[in-house]
């Protein structure tokens, strides 16, 4: 298991992991679908989109399962809303 910290928007992410920083663009689907394409990957497998699917929500987390864009099987994980932006 790891966690990774996220500032997320409606058209982008940074993800932040071991000191590392990403950056992506999200493409909504629909409400509970998006597909991230990373902005400067750095090596040729994170050169592929990943599709995201939202299967549950609460209060300040949701499950969701991710895989590569043309792949069937996929993992889950889950998120939680750590802070409000002020």
């Amino acid at each position: 298991m790891f966690y990774t910290t996220v500032d997320r928007n409606d058209t982008s992410e940074i993800d932040y992991y071991e000191g590392n920083t990403d950056t992506a663009s999200i493409r909504w689907i629909n409400d509970c679908e998006y597909i991230i394409k990373k902005l400067n990957p750095k090596k040729q497998e994170e050169r592929k989109d990943i599709h995201i699917k939202i299967l549950t929500t609460s209060k300040n987390e949701y499950t969701f399962e991710f895989r590569e864009v043309g792949k069937s099987k996929g993992s889950k994980g889950k998120a939680r809303k750590i802070k409000d932006k002020t």
